[in-house]
């Protein structure tokens, strides 16, 4: 019985043991071999080069400058020495170049420094390239430190167009999140052009799989995809935009060059720019407290962000409406004596004396405010913002910029649901001339200007085309959508001939400007005024800079040719202006554009 229990138990023991190696070597050898596959090959992401961009006739506006980073080998901080390696190849470093902080790189080694980490630790992201070449021989000989090639964005025209162009930074934990790339770059689209396109300009990361011995060497490579990068050429013409920056000068405000045709817009500029290179690398806080406190706002992109009333820039597309309405034909005259009562209240005409009896050509022309407050009180405000609601105020122009504002229409609803109110009639007198609590951006009144002149819709945009491997695809995203009825269309040409009075007939407002030019010119011109000066730079300004800046604004939006609609021209000068006015700002520009052949 013994027996067979021992001869029981030593057969048990075997079937044990065979299972166990039938079991280790065929059912888990597809594990070990995966595990064994992980073990000596590895993949490798590349990351894309950043595409360029280009202005319309092929000039670089955004650059990658070539240079080199610096890594140092893992665990050097963790060698307890009384002076580590670590802290002798960093001193090293800085006597090769002085600007370097070794406290800083110090601290980031050792943050990411680790017995898990078996990479290079990256403690210095770019140097130039003609600084590394004078030691590149020397640290390419150190098993400690590792030299890879490196790019940086740069801005060849520093400010010049910086609003539109925008810049990269370094890119945070939540760009890393949500963008893959950013993590192989650190660096990410901020502002401008460079962030609304981030996801084509970053470009496509590669892949590189090879394997590795034991001592995590490259022994062969297995498969290689190259990254791919997409460079972006927009519609603006740099020497067309820097004799627009030229022609601000010390003034503030804003100006649009726009080809009615597509949307393309020439040229745009919100003042004063600011040079977009020292937010690549960062920028010092002396700098940054120098932008943040200037009262001409250089951060905000006044193209899309700036909200100012339209003045009476806004008086065609409420002649619109009064024609809508067809209680009031382009012959129906208003008498204007300088001013109307209403509610015990004047509300005056800019000119003082009258402009008497006013028809839709003459109040255009002359820009009389009477015309329009009892036009508006015949017409009513719901007929007012529904048609200039169709035409685009009170909403996005869909221009290819981030965060664009919406502007506000003032409308009855609007009224109630943001302060509660009633409407009054005196609110319908302040929003046919433009002011009141309407607000409105340069874009807006650009793209409004071009839909007249056209009589379609149009669609800013600065995308001219995409192009990579040499093949290049274009922008098609402009459209022509109908968005004046029948009668509207049938209604513009008065409109449009009250617009080239104002700048060709004696006594049109733009007159003065534009009427000698060699090609002719529609315009209205509008004055709007401050709506708000902040408490904080009240503070900061004295008397005389106090009275600057509580000065009125002042527009000129026009098209031209007068017969043949081409270019747009959108002038918004804050403040009057210091040493010149919107009017002749634009006179120069038409003048430019003649001089570089855009008219025919």
């Amino acid at each position: 019985m013994r027996m067979r229990l021992v001869v029981g138990f030593i057969l048990l023991f075997f079937i044990f043991l065979l299972s166990r190696i039938y079991y280790l070597s065929i059912k888990s050898n597809v594990y070990y071999e995966e595990l064994a596959k992980q073990n000596a090959i590895k993949t490798q992401l590349l990351a894309p080069k950043r595409g360029e961009i280009f202005d319309r006739n092929g000039t670089l506006l955004a650059v990658n400058d070539l240079g080199y980073s610096i890594s140092l080998k893992p665990y050097l901080s963790l060698k307890k020495n009384k002076i580590s390696i670590l802290e002798k190849e960093l001193n090293k470093l800085q006597g090769f170049f002085p600007d370097l902080n070794v406290t800083k790189l110090l601290q980031f080694y050792k943050k990411n420094d680790s017995y898990y980490n078996q990479d290079y630790i990256q403690i210095v992201d770019f140097i130039p390239a003609q600084e590394m070449m004078k030691h590149y021989s020397v640290l390419n000989l150190d098993e400690n430190i590792k030299i890879e090639s490196a790019v940086q964005r740069k801005y060849p025209y520093g400010k010049l167009a910086s609003h539109i162009i925008g810049y990269v930074g370094k890119a945070n934990l939540q760009d890393i999140k949500e963008n893959e790339i950013s993590k192989l770059t650190n660096f990410i689209g901020k502002s401008g052009i460079e962030r609304y396109y981030n996801d084509i300009l970053q470009g496509v990361k590669g892949e590189k799989v090879y394997k590795v011995n034991a001592l995590n060497q490259e022994v062969a490579q297995i498969s290689y995809t190259p990254p791919l990068s997409n460079d972006i050429h927009l519609t603006i013409d740099i020497e067309l935009q820097n004799f627009l920056t030229n022609l601000f000068e010390n003034n503030a405000g804003a100006a649009i060059i726009m080809d009615i045709s597509d949307g393309s817009i020439l040229a745009a500029g919100s003042f004063p720019e600011y040079d977009l290179n020292p937010f690549v690398t960062g920028i010092s806080f002396k700098d940054w407290d120098e932008l943040s406190n200037n009262l001409d706002h250089p951060f905000t992109n006044k193209l899309i962000n700036g909200y100012y009333p339209p003045g009476s820039v806004v008086k065609m597309g409420v002649a619109l409406a009064f024609l809508n309405s067809g209680n009031i034909t382009p012959s129906t005259q208003f008498f204007c004596g300088g001013s109307v009562e209403l509610g015990g209240r004047l509300f005056r005409c800019w000119n003082r004396s009258g402009h008497g009896n006013v028809d839709l050509k003459h109040a255009i022309k002359s820009s009389c405010d009477v015309y329009f407050y009892d036009g508006g009180l015949q017409v009513g405000i719901n007929q007012i913002s529904q048609t200039l609601s169709r035409i685009g105020f009170g909403a996005k122009t869909g221009v290819d910029l981030p965060n664009e504002f919406v502007g506000i229409l003032p409308s009855r609803e609007w009224k109630m649901q943001r302060y509660g109110q009633n409407w009054f009639q005196g609110d319908t007198l302040n929003t046919a001339i433009g002011q009141g609590n309407f607000l409105a951006t340069p874009m807006q009144i650009a793209r409004y200007t071009a839909q007249i002149a056209k009589g379609k819709q149009v669609l800013p945009h600065f995308l001219q085309s995409i192009e990579n491997n040499n093949t290049k695809i274009q922008n098609k995203t402009h459209f022509n959508q109908e968005i004046f009825t029948l009668f509207e269309k049938s209604q513009l040409p008065y409109i449009r001939d009250a617009m080239y009075a104002v700048a060709n007939e004696q006594g049109g407002t733009a007159y003065r400007y534009l009427h000698d030019l060699k090609v002719k010119v529609a315009a209205k011109t509008g004055t709007a005024q401050v709506v708000g000066f902040s408490q904080t730079d009240r503070s900061r300004v004295d008397e005389k800079q106090l009275q600057y800046y509580t000065r009125s604004h002042a527009w000129l939006t026009s098209y031209a040719p007068y017969a043949n609609p081409k270019y747009v021209v959108t002038v918004l000068l804050e403040h009057g202006g210091r040493d010149t006015t919107s009017g002749e700002i634009s006179a120069k520009i038409y003048q430019k554009m003649i001089n570089l052949g855009y008219f025919k």
